[in-house]
């Protein structure tokens, strides 16, 4: 039987992540430090564990809503307030996903139409554009540049609206390049988007990660922007909860709507486990998140000054967990420089351009692991820059 001509000619036309390929390999070798995937060493909060485990002991294991249960609901819309001063009614402008990838594809896919144009920021995070291309949209990078701190601009993103354009992504704090939009930044973009008929998917899972001393901007909460703009987050950065899989959507009513049916027929409900544990988080975490913020802040100030000295052209980022040095000056590609370095000295980082084509003579270095591993990994990637030389 030939699969090629059972296969939908979309997927098979999709490349599997990047991140993923060199994850995989490192999986393979001994004595590997990979600062590849993008998952806290911290373990979860006890007393989420704790919440998660009285929910299995109390056999609260049956389907819930399918938007999710109501006091989660009603907590995130306490914590958007408390933590962002954003409104939302959490029974018509709220959805819990599982993850906020899953939340990102259902609002691609409840927006998105055949030939509509998907303006994407690059580099970014690798899922944006397959999904796009999976509904039958057109995907359009707009690239953003080291000079500007890899912060989308105004006038490019005038540049590539069409009258084909439905949704802009905007992906900040960003994942790879670690940049963030300020106030100001955001108010220029809406100021763009006035009068035209362009939604907005805010992907916020890194909102609690940033270290500029101010609390991170939604476009949602920008003069005229909450009515097309849907909010993605959840809880797997903020609360060291990636294998919980937990997320959410918020946004205009008639759109969420739409996609509470896609999940509805995809899905069902996400992980009432998950729900219930995420209910303690919301209600007794903050600090956590705040000690976890400080750990990172010590990280990324001692990586950030380690490939400095090295050569290696590091922006200083200023949310998420991740760095994005340049890599130009060894003269390797960003995929031999990764190859090379994960065979040499048996340390894991992903090339910049599996973040779109833009990102190419970059690598993404995350530091949500150990200060330990960080300073290890650093001495062998001085030892590698030292070999290209010899």
């Amino acid at each position: 039987m030939d699969y090629n001509q059972i296969l939908s000619s979309r997927i098979t036309g999709v490349k599997p992540s990047g991140i993923r390929k060199f994850f995989d390999i490192a999986n393979e070798m001994e004595n590997v430090i990979s600062l590849g995937v993008g998952e806290p060493d911290f373990k979860t909060p006890w007393v989420i564990r704790e919440a998660g485990i009285e929910s299995l002991e109390k056999s609260r294991t049956w389907y819930t809503s399918n938007a999710g249960l109501t006091e989660l609901r009603q907590e995130v819309a306490n914590y958007l307030r408390r933590r962002f001063s954003l409104e939302y009614d959490p029974k018509e402008e709220m959805m819990i996903t599982v993850g906020g990838s899953e939340a990102i594809d259902d609002c691609i896919r409840a927006i998105v139409n055949e030939g509509d144009e998907v303006l994407i920021p690059e580099p970014c995070f690798v899922c944006y554009e397959p999904i796009t291309r999976l509904t039958g949209g057109v995907a359009v990078p707009i690239v953003t540049r080291a000079e500007d701190e890899f912060r989308l601009t105004a006038k490019a993103l005038k540049e590539k609206i069409t009258e084909k354009t439905k949704l802009l992504i905007l992906p900040y704090p960003n994942n790879p390049t670690g940049a963030v939009m300020e106030r100001e930044d955001l108010e220029a973009i809406a100021e763009v988007l006035r009068g035209t008929n362009v939604m907005v998917l805010s992907d916020e899972i890194y909102a609690e990660l940033t270290y500029t001393g101010k609390r991170h901007c939604s476009i949602a909460g920008i003069e005229g922007m909450r009515e097309r703009t849907i909010v993605v987050n959840g809880f797997s950065k903020a609360y060291a909860m990636t294998g919980w899989r937990l997320g959410y959507a918020v946004g205009p009513a008639p759109i969420i709507k739409q996609m509470l049916k896609i999940h509805q027929f995809a899905i069902m409900c996400a992980p009432s486990t998950s729900q219930w544990a995420a209910i303690t988080a919301l209600r007794h975490c903050d600090e956590d998140i705040e000690s976890m913020v400080e750990e990172y802040n010590i990280r990324r100030r001692f990586l950030v000054d380690a490939l400095n000295r090295l050569g290696l052209t590091c922006f200083e980022p200023k949310g998420a967990f991740y760095v994005f040095p340049s890599i130009q000056s060894t003269g390797l590609s960003s995929d031999e420089f990764c190859e090379k370095l994960l065979y040499g000295e048996h340390v894991a980082v992903i090339p910049g351009n599996a973040f779109g084509q833009s990102g190419e003579g970059f690598v993404r270095i995350s530091y949500s692991y150990s200060l330990n591993h960080l300073v290890e990994a650093v001495k062998r990637i001085e030892r590698f820059i030292q070999s290209l030389k010899g």
